[in-house]
């Protein structure tokens, strides 16, 4: 008996490793089950428990609810997709999530000490001016962690972002503003992130490497975003709010399209039904029935009732995509412009563009990528003639009008109204290509309802804003149409609108855009950089570009000014080559924790095999609590022990892959 209560603790040992082995094994050939939400159950990133649950959430902005109705359940290590139109309340949605935003009715719960980080689509950086502090601020647990640790985990994000720390935030680009938002949500390390257009300002190769973050990352994650090749490879679930009401797809943003034409095609026969229960009551009405008789009165209301559905869900139909033109303009001579080994540098970013020989011909769909900074608006605004080459010769065509959309848009005056705007002269005309429309039809084409046309510029969204300034630039009549940056904030309607604009367009495009699906859909060829000011045009988009192997390339650091440039590093994907801060600290952490607790299995285990503690006579056993307590403790810092050995092995494999 003595010889086998000494065993007995190194062979419960022994047994609990060979368990932890095998549990390895199966976590790396299964996928986690799904967890269920309780209080008493932590949040752990190894199942999927759940982290926010809305139920018949309702918001109502004026006398029509925003939306109503609302169900959603986000687990950890679930990427969401929120998408829908421009205004439909997809950044109001968010705001309520993340319980910034009171709503009417409905209920709204949160897991027990789960935390949310919201990325806005504007970044607020008030009146702060250091940037590691300001990434700081969004770290919670102030009065846990030291001050070093929150410090090192805002700079080990931002290092990861590719930003320096002592930028000054009053002078960031709208890239590099983007980045320092992510910087900042990525440092909090919340249970649920939120994310408002992240892609927006990012290049392709900053977009890439976020993809690879977003699905590292252990817990959900809530995105809004109009680039639909990222929300195909980063999604795992979509929310499309229409029309008031919500619906999740448990798939891909992949499947998206086809499952939102089956729903839209269930509508249109709900529709059809109804049009015939309609036609009926109509026939009805014709053959002269007096409505004033009392029994004649609840079916007249019907009717009337029937009639206002009708209308609402044909304009909801109607409404899912916009009616927009352009005209050509007169249509300009075959050559519409043609660039001889121009060259464009400036003292703080190099040579930017060198010797470049380009011949854009008319019915061209030029367009132009590479990562911020690289020279694309620099580029465009040479080809136009905003600025000259340092040297070289453009030439361009004599009776070339120009529609120039810049990624900077137009200051709107917040205080205007849309029909202002559409008409500053006052009257109710707008000229559209030379020709007189008037501002409810032209507003109507662009999803803004007579209504909006009265409200001022400021209560509008995003999407809603650059609506407005792509409808005034395609009021213009063109034959070479410029478009820096066009998709920002445009909902996927628009977009697919705007797609087929541009391709009945019989004019020339020249565009720059981060939108990979997009430049697949509408340009013919792609000049893209190849670094030290070198540009090569590939025909095809985006896909055929990749084909190549073509890696875009970034500009040299400003760290110093000089007359050569050195050759460009290229920002591709990077594999991971060592532990992150974050791990290797967790790593050592570890390493002190599990002798500890391996000294206080030992003790507890002498205890409760010391002869002493057990009497032959209960009744003279002095505590008998005593017993349950220690078995608790030891069962618990096994159970401990367990979990972070486990991770220790995780994180030891992980490292000495990474080395190899």
């Amino acid at each position: 008996i003595n010889a086998w209560q000494k065993a007995k603790p190194r062979l419960q040992q022994l047994l609990q490793l060979l368990k932890m082995r095998s549990r390895i094994r199966s976590l790396r050939k299964t996928k986690f089950p799904l967890g269920k939400l309780s209080n008493k159950t932590p949040l752990n990133f190894m199942s999927r428990d759940i982290i926010l649950q809305l139920k018949d959430l309702c918001l109502t902005r004026g006398a029509v609810p925003l939306f109503s109705g609302v169900d959603l359940t986000l687990v950890s290590r679930e990427r969401m997709a929120l998408v829908g139109p421009n205004g439909v309340g997809k950044s109001t949605l968010l705001q309520v999530i993340s319980g910034d935003l009171e709503y009417d009715k409905g209920e709204r719960v949160v897991a027990n000490g789960a935390t949310i980080v919201v990325q806005e689509q504007e970044a607020d950086f008030g009146n702060a001016t250091d940037l590691v502090e300001w990434v700081m601020g969004g770290i919670g647990g102030q009065d846990v962690e030291l001050e070093g640790a929150r410090r090192a985990r805002a700079l080990a994000s931002l290092d990861n972002f590719g930003l320096a720390a002592d930028k000054n935030l009053k002078t960031l680009s709208g890239g590099e503003a983007r980045r320092a938002a992510l910087a900042r949500a990525f440092a909090a390390e919340a249970d649920l992130m939120l994310l408002d257009e992240p892609t927006n300002h990012l290049d392709i190769a900053a977009i890439e490497d976020l993809e690879i973050k977003l699905k590292a990352y252990k817990g959900a994650i809530l995105v809004i975003s109009h680039d639909r090749k990222f929300l195909e490879n980063i999604s795992t679930s979509c929310l499309w709010l229409r029309n008031g009401k919500a619906k999740k797809l448990t798939s891909s943003f992949k499947k998206f399209d086809e499952w939102a034409q089956g729903i839209e095609a269930q509508e249109q026969k709900a529709f059809e039904k109804l049009d015939l229960q309609l036609q009926d009551e109509n026939r009805w009405l014709a053959r002269g029935v007096t409505a004033r008789r009392t029994r004649n009165q609840g079916r007249l209301r019907r009717l009337y009732e029937m009639r206002e559905q009708r209308v609402q869900v044909l304009a909801a139909m109607r409404g899912a995509a916009a009616n927009v033109t352009a005209s050509t303009g007169e249509i300009s001579s075959k050559l519409v412009l043609e660039a001889k080994n121009i060259n464009k540098s400036f003292d703080k970013r190099g040579v930017l563009v060198e010797n470049l020989d380009l011949r854009i011909l008319r019915g061209d769909r030029i367009g132009i990528v590479g990562p911020n900074g690289i020279g694309k608006s620099t580029l465009i605004k040479m080809l136009v003639g905003e600025i000259a080459p340092d040297s070289g010769n453009i030439r361009r065509a004599k009776n070339q009008t120009l529609a120039y959309l810049d990624q900077i848009r137009v200051k709107l005056d917040p205080k205007a109204t849309l029909w202002e705007l559409f008409a500053p002269l006052g009257g109710d005309q707008i000229m559209v290509q030379g020709v007189p429309r008037h501002v409810v039809a032209y507003g109507k084409e662009f999803l803004f309802t007579p209504a909006q046309l009265r409200q001022p510029l400021g209560s509008f969204s995003g999407g809603e804003r650059n609506r407005v300034s792509l409808a005034l630039a395609l009021a213009k009549s063109c034959n070479l149409m410029v478009l820096d940056e066009p998709t920002n904030d445009l909902d996927m309607d628009t977009l697919d609108v705007l797609e087929d604009v541009l391709a009945k367009f019989e004019g020339t495009i020249i565009l720059v855009s981060h939108d990979r699906a997009f430049l697949d859909n509408v340009v013919t060829s792609t000049l893209a950089p190849l670094g030290n000011g070198k540009w090569i045009e590939t025909p095809g988009g985006w896909s055929e570009l990749e084909s190549q192997g073509l890696h875009l390339v970034s500009p040299k650091p400003n760290k110093t000014t000089a007359t050569k440039t050195a050759p460009k590093k290229e920002i591709i994907s990077k594999p991971q080559v060592r532990l992150s801060y974050k791990e290797n600290y967790r790593l050592e952490e570890i390493t002190k924790a599990m002798p500890k607790l391996a000294a206080r299995i030992e003790t507890l285990s002498a205890t409760l095999n010391d002869p002493n503690l057990y009497l032959e006579n209960p009744a003279k056993f002095e505590n008998p609590a005593k017993f349950d307590q220690l078995s608790q403790e030891l069962n618990q810092s096994k159970s401990e022990l367990e979990k972070i050995e486990h991770e220790w092995l995780e994180l030891e494999e992980k490292k000495a892959i990474l080395e190899q």
